[in-house]
């Protein structure tokens, strides 16, 4: 961290502490919480800020740092490296979920538009054939357009609410799964509450914005995607376990179903599995959240929770023990 970020940020009052604490910013010291530098950093921490490839901040490594007060991670989860004995130990936990959530729900906004116009499988016949479409494709891909459209969001999650938010651009009436959400919260999201089978059933696209939990895993199984009416659009943004991958490759080899995905389970898929070369298929690699200059709203995120804890304020997006049962 640079002084003068430091001097910008903060008052002198806590500056030489954060100054104490910018040795764990250093990647030679945190690519391994077992090396002789990191166990010497993190004796002392007060702040653990995390990313992406952090390694496991476990109960043995919380013996390691008995100063350690806070995690702030400037990343998308804590639920692939964060453990419960944080919170027991009273720990007080941020995340930069929120800002990730940013680019995963414009890439899903762009996934639905693109897929409503069936721009990826046409797309592929087009240099094929060097001519515009045929009768036949536009009986194959009977809908085209945004123009009435029915979305189905499965989780009310904070990529999916923002989903929600980015579809009130289109002409499209947005139905909405999720167990935890309230009549009144549906009401202030401007959304339709059915139950899933329902939205499977009458939707266009149906796009995934669910962690992977033991009761989410499968949802999208093969009852579920039998369903689906002809033509529907599956967007798939939020995990590969979600859905059944074999059952659902069944419908897009025979082209009853059409896919944006970019999650898969297995990730990647195996080198000869039939999902590579469908023409009703947009595979693409773990891409929608933050990238590039996207990152940079995760960064700055995690400095201003880093400002707050400094101050002595609560953190505007925190991580409760609970959380973890229900985050991605």
């Amino acid at each position: 961290m640079s002084t003068g970020l430091l001097d910008d940020v903060f008052p002198p009052a806590v500056r030489s502490r954060l100054e104490e604490t910018a040795d764990l910013l250093d990647p030679a010291v945190i690519s391994e919480f077992d090396s002789p530098a990191a166990l010497r950093a993190l004796s002392g921490a007060e702040v653990l800020l995390t990313g992406w490839g952090c390694p496991p901040v476990d109960a043995a490594l919380l013996d390691r740092a008995p100063g350690l007060r806070a995690v702030i991670d400037a990343a998308g989860t804590v639920k692939t490296f964060l453990s419960p004995a944080a919170f027991e130990r009273g720990i007080v936990v941020s995340s930069a979920a929120a800002a990730n959530a940013v680019p995963v729900a414009e890439f899903t906004l762009a996934a639905i538009i693109m897929g409503a116009k069936r721009v990826f499988p046409l797309a592929g016949l087009y240099p094929a054939r060097r001519t515009h479409r045929t009768a036949a494709d536009l009986d194959r891909h009977a809908w085209l357009g945004t123009h009435g459209l029915t979305v189905g969001v499965v989780g009310a999650s904070r990529i999916g609410r923002r989903v929600i938010e980015l579809l009130r651009v289109l002409d499209a009436e947005v139905l909405l799964h999720d167990p935890y959400l309230s009549a009144a919260e549906a009401t202030a999201l401007g959304v339709t509450p059915v139950d899933l089978d329902t939205l499977v059933a009458t939707s266009d696209v149906v796009s995934l914005h669910a962690p992977d939990t033991p009761e989410t895993r499968g949802m999208i199984d093969a009852r579920r995607l039998g369903l689906m009416r002809p033509g529907t659009l599956l967007v798939n943004t939020a995990r590969g376990p979600l859905v059944d991958t074999e059952a659902l490759t069944g419908h897009l080899v025979d082209g009853r179903l059409d896919a944006v995905l970019d999650v898969t389970s297995p990730e990647p898929l195996p080198p000869g599995h039939p999902l590579w070369d469908l023409p009703n298929v947009f595979l693409t690699p773990h891409l929608a959240g933050a990238q590039g200059n996207e990152v940079g709203r995760l960064g700055a995120l995690a400095v201003d929770e880093l400002a707050r804890y400094a101050r002595g304020e609560p953190f505007g997006h925190p991580v409760h023990r609970a959380d973890l049962g229900r985050i991605a």
